[in-house]
């Protein structure tokens, strides 16, 4: 029987230059964090699966992968089992909870005002398609510990100077915060329990539309003159409204006028280069954000490429009392998609030389020195025997994405490809 060498569905294999990209795209961010004065952690792609279940992760909980127990921690001679009997640990679905665990169990041996970053994969059951995968990386920056929007500020500013140096530009900052969110939900009529599914349905806004919203939630139920009135503010904010103008559905000056002074600071930081709005239908999709949520779109793509916002009750499940929180993440996979689409060429001051030689007739040592001395003028140089046909071996290496050849001899001369 044959055996599929695909990698399975909805993971994806990386080339070479693909991953000279990804590493590229990685370095840029990592180094624009730390400038920040962000330290990196890294985290276990397993999670115990009680920790993964009892999140906020709001629509993701339904797309964790579960792992079964093993050897003796499974016993299926028991009756009635349930899914819940048969698994012990998951994959993680996003990078925030496992910082809040790693937070958590660690918060007496960091700063008082905590700075992470990382970079790794992430897992989702996704039903796979154009743009969504099972397996991608994430790209995550959060302040732990500061509770004013100095720390929203930071993290905006932060990412905004990463995506400018990868020449994303004229992108939008779309703002919004939670409690304006439960403020227009409670003020139509709903329960404060309600909150989360009414959250879920409204970010399908985009999606389906105010008629789809309205569907959905007279498919779950809820009266007809709550939904009517909830639809009518919908309605009201879709045409644009102003964040002083909020105070008439009953959000309070404390919620306001943080995210007034964030704007009007992010707006003269910016320079012009991108821009920052007040936009009350942004919702993102996690449970567990409790304050300022911002998104970040290019312009004409219609689609985001970093999102995050304040979450200060999570880290509280696995300590004594809540810690302030505040998060950042850049879509990794989508931005290096659309950098591919553009055609991106790394900017590289160093040649990357294919050095030719024959095995047969070139003595090896002499190979291997006089390649050295290339690459001690900090050029990118790699050892390839001559092929039988010169001319298309040239060719292929400009493919491979060399830019200048040499072939051994007693003078050695670099020549560019193509």
């Amino acid at each position: 029987m044959k055996i599929n060498t695909n990698p399975v569905r909805g993971t994806r294999d990386f080339g070479p230059q693909e991953m000279e990209l990804r590493d590229y795209v990685t370095n840029v961010i990592m180094e624009i964090y730390r400038n920040h004065g962000f330290t990196r952690i890294q985290t276990p792609v397993l999670e115990n699966i009680d920790l993964l279940l009892g999140s906020d992760g709001g629509e993701n909980l339904k797309l964790i992968y579960k792992i079964l127990k093993r050897g003796n921690k499974i016993d299926l001679s028991q009756e009635n089992l349930k899914e819940i009997d048969l698994v012990d640990m998951g994959l993680r679905y996003d990078l925030t909870l496992p910082l809040s665990r790693f937070y958590a169990n660690n918060y007496s041996i960091l700063p008082s005002t905590f700075k992470g970053m990382q970079i790794g994969e992430v897992f989702r059951a996704e039903r796979p398609q154009k743009g969504r995968y099972r397996s991608f990386y994430q790209c995550d920056i959060d302040i732990i510990g500061e509770e004013s929007e100095i720390a929203e500020l930071e993290l905006i500013l932060t990412t905004s100077e990463a995506l400018l140096a990868l020449e994303f530009k004229d992108f939008i900052i779309r703002i919004n915060d939670r409690r304006i969110l439960t403020g227009l939900i409670q003020h139509a009529g709903f329960k404060e329990e309600d909150v989360n599914s009414i959250c879920i349905t409204f970010d399908k806004l985009d999606k389906i539309g105010l008629e789809g919203v309205e569907k959905e939630l007279k498919g779950k139920e809820y009266s007809d003159e709550i939904i009517n009135k909830f639809i009518a503010i919908l309605t009201d904010i879709n045409q644009g409204i102003e964040i002083s103008e909020m105070e008439k559905f009953g959000i309070e000056q404390s919620v306001l006028n943080p995210l007034s002074n964030l704007i009007d600071i992010v707006e003269k930081q910016s320079k012009g280069k991108f821009k920052i709005k007040f936009d009350p239908t942004i919702v993102r999709g996690m449970g567990y954000y409790t304050g300022i949520i911002y998104e970040i779109q290019c312009d004409g793509l219609g689609v985001s490429i970093a999102g995050g916002g304040r979450y200060d009750k999570m880290i509280g499940q696995f300590m004594k009392s809540d810690v302030p929180a505040v998060g950042f993440s850049i879509g990794f996979e989508r931005i290096l998609s659309i950098m591919q689409d553009k055609n991106f060429k790394i900017p590289n001051s160093s040649q990357k030389i294919a050095f030719l030689f024959d095995k047969e007739k070139d003595h090896l040592s002499s190979v291997i020195e006089k390649s050295d001395e290339l690459r001690a003028d900090k050029n990118i140089v790699a050892l390839i025997q001559k092929g039988k046909k010169i001319g298309k071996q040239l060719d292929n290496l400009k493919e491979q994405g060399f830019d200048s050849f040499c072939i051994y001899g007693e003078e050695i001369e670099v020549k560019k490809l193509g």
